[in-house]
């Protein structure tokens, strides 16, 4: 009797589904779907023929794989001196970007600071200020930078926004700590590196992240001061063979029009898939950080 009844009552402890439940999760379903059909719809299309995305452009999946788009990119000389520029720019420019970012933050957070405000004041003025694009071309013309790789790398340094949610961040940690290691004879830069920095992995690896993506992404730095093509990073040298694929010649007969443009997006999709690949296979190791990184310190001030 007990166990009918035992098994009665847990029958009667059933989670019930609400219908509200199932309406939220069918509209987060097509939500989501509208969000990764247009990712889906780029790798598909870097790999459809010609004639088969001229005939229909909206395909689940294509009736014939084909190559050809990667082919002609990966045929192109410079793609290989792209990903060496890149590279070395995000070798290079990742740990100058976090150096500058997280020291400064750092610094601001201190209380004893001398001029704290003052100095907050000038970092956070130039979010909504500059000088332009001219004066740094003019600065970066006559410090010699010009044509060098480091020009795109260092004119690239703190990121105000990144360093007000590292600075609150650091804001959160007990004084005590500091004052104890302080005690112990410990200096700031001690203090930063054994306790700070330690105790702030989910924000250090999400914005870790962040310069990543902005360091791979770059582009118009290596417009401006790099001339020699060589030198270009991948995104302009992808850039280049994607108007390259898509010029036309006068008089082409309009259906050699319609497939020489089709082809060019094919190489464009290709294109598009070449440069996030890299950030996709990175992205997962950083995945566990990213939410609580974006949102711890990003409520004190």
């Amino acid at each position: 009797m007990r166990g009918k009844q035992g098994s009665g009552k847990r029958g009667t402890t059933r989670r019930r589904i609400k219908p509200s439940t199932v309406l939220i999760a069918a509209i987060l379903g097509i939500w989501g779907l509208m969000i990764l059909y247009p990712f889906y719809n780029v790798v598909i299309v870097s790999f459809m023929t010609e004639k088969e995305y001229v005939r229909t452009a909206f395909v689940l999946f294509p009736k014939e794989l084909t190559l050809d788009a990667y082919m002609r990119v990966f045929s192109n000389a410079r793609i290989w001196s792209g990903y060496r520029s890149t590279l070395l720019i995000v070798a290079l420019g990742v740990p100058f970007n976090l150096f500058l970012t997280v020291t400064l933050a750092y610094a601001l957070s201190k209380k004893s600071f001398p001029g704290k405000r003052f100095f907050n004041f000038l970092v956070v003025f130039t979010m909504y200020f500059s000088g332009g694009v001219i004066p740094l071309y003019l600065l970066v013309k006559d410090l010699g930078l010009m044509g060098s790789l480091a020009s795109v790398i260092v004119t690239y340094g703190v990121s105000v926004y990144y360093m007000i949610i590292i600075k609150n961040y650091f804001l959160g940690i007990p004084d005590s700590l500091r004052e104890a290691a302080q005690i112990d004879g410990a200096n700031d830069l001690v203090i930063m590196l054994r306790i700070y920095l330690p105790m702030s992995t989910p924000v250090l690896a999400t914005f870790l992240l962040f310069f990543l993506v902005d360091r791979w992404n770059s582009w118009y730095e290596g417009m401006l001061y790099l001339t020699d093509a060589k030198k270009w990073p991948l995104q302009l040298v992808l850039r280049e063979i994607v108007a390259t694929s898509q010029k036309t010649e006068p008089g082409m007969a309009m259906g050699l029009l319609a497939k020489r443009e089709n082809f060019g997006m094919g190489i464009k999709m290709a294109s598009v898939v070449v440069t996030m690949a890299p950030i996709m296979v990175a992205f997962p190791f950083l995945q566990k950080y990213f939410m609580r990184g974006m949102t711890m310190g990003a409520v004190k001030e």
